[in-house]
């Protein structure tokens, strides 16, 4: 008789059902989400001051699904090339945004006292948020040389100085917020790459003396600045738009007023659309919403960096990094500036703020991001 075979069977158990695959599903998942979140608080924040200003309550919403079209055909190119390319082409990209910051000085269009658009084909187009994507891939493409041959990081350097000459450039306009962006997420970047802790401490007491230059040189800046810890006391003035925000957030309560129901849009809270659009989307939504958006940027955080973590060099690693102190950092400062814990210095919302340049540009990150994903 045969002897049976007494060899352990493997008991293969069903993998766990998941959302995605991998980190790069995730980020492109999360996108969506946001986006779709986005176009909704766009219309609903914005078809108010559609109507009044163009007779259509759809004008905002049109520009904005342009603006994602034109963001789409971004993520897609960004995510088919090897993000390697970038760092080939970066004296050509550098020239083009240099110039074209130069030229908002000259022949910019004007609004509220500040020269920040270049105007192309009857649209507006803002340099310095290409500015903001540029500066990483510098500081990506100079740290990793640092770090894989283990040389020392420096402050100042030739990389860091043309990354401070878009800073100096896009200041001059003014706006305080971007130029803090351009320049200060590079010096986050280095932190995390490894700088000594006595360079840390001397780019720490620099960036004071920054700060407080840039802010003696407007006034307004420092009434901004003195309003965070009372903006009832100028309620009626420069506390006026914390005073709306943080009104519209506290009457959404729990679950909201529902959509397109939130009344500060009605001429109340000013830069309903763009700077100040999740105080609508606090008021629609309430404070289950508001968590909600919440939870999807520290996912996109954390899914940013594991893609770090796992990409093949230290350029993906650097850029991939970049990018999500980038995203997540202006989400946080949005945040707490709509919250009335931060000035008033004009940082949208990534995807759910209305801004072409803005979103175009947040897009195009997120398919560089996707790509480094992609090839881990």
């Amino acid at each position: 008789m045969a002897e049976r075979n007494s060899t352990p069977v493997e008991i293969i158990e069903p993998e766990r059902r998941r959302f995605w695959n991998n980190e790069m599903e995730a980020i492109i998942g999360i996108m969506v989400v946001l986006l779709i979140l986005g176009t909704i608080n766009v219309f609903s924040s914005s078809f108010v001051k559609a109507e009044m200003d163009s007779g259509t309550p759809y004008y905002y919403l049109f520009h904005h699904g342009i603006n994602i079209a034109v963001g789409l055909v971004a993520f897609i190119i960004c995510f088919r090339c090897d993000y390697h390319i970038w760092r080939r082409y970066m004296p050509f990209i550098l020239a083009f945004t240099i110039i074209a910051l130069v030229l908002v000085l000259l022949i910019g269009i004007e609004k509220n006292g500040a020269k920040r658009w270049l105007a192309i084909g009857g649209a507006g187009f803002q340099p310095a948020e290409i500015a903001k994507l540029v500066a990483i891939m510098i500081a990506a493409a100079y740290l990793a040389r640092q770090v894989r041959h283990n040389l020392e990081i420096e402050i100042f350097t030739v990389q860091m100085g043309v990354i401070a000459v878009m800073f100096a450039l896009t200041e001059i306009e003014p706006d305080m917020g971007t130029a803090c962006i351009i320049l200060g997420v590079p010096l986050i970047m280095l932190i995390v790459a490894g700088l000594e802790r006595q360079k840390v401490y001397l780019m720490l007491g620099a960036a004071l003396i920054g700060a407080v230059a840039m802010i003696l040189r407007n006034p307004y800046r420092l009434d901004r600045l003195k309003v965070v810890f009372d903006p009832w006391s100028d309620a009626q003035n420069v506390g006026y738009q914390t005073v709306q925000s943080l009104s519209a957030i506290g009457s959404g309560e729990m679950t909201g007023m529902g959509l397109g129901v939130g009344v500060s849009k009605y001429d109340y809270l000013p830069e309903a659309h763009t700077d100040f659009a999740f105080a609508i989307f606090c008021q629609e939504n309430g404070f289950l919403g508001a968590i909600f958006v919440f939870m999807l940027f520290a996912a996109l955080a954390i899914y940013a960096t594991r893609i770090a973590a796992k990409a093949r060099d230290e350029y993906g690693q650097m850029l991939s990094m970049g990018i999500m102190i980038l995203i997540v950092g202006q989400a946080i400062g949005n945040l707490l500036m709509v919250g009335g814990m931060f000035p008033v210095v004009g940082i949208p919302l990534p995807f759910i703020s209305y801004g072409g340049t803005s979103l175009i540009v947040t897009m195009a990150s997120m398919g560089i991001l996707a790509n480094i994903g992609r090839q881990n």
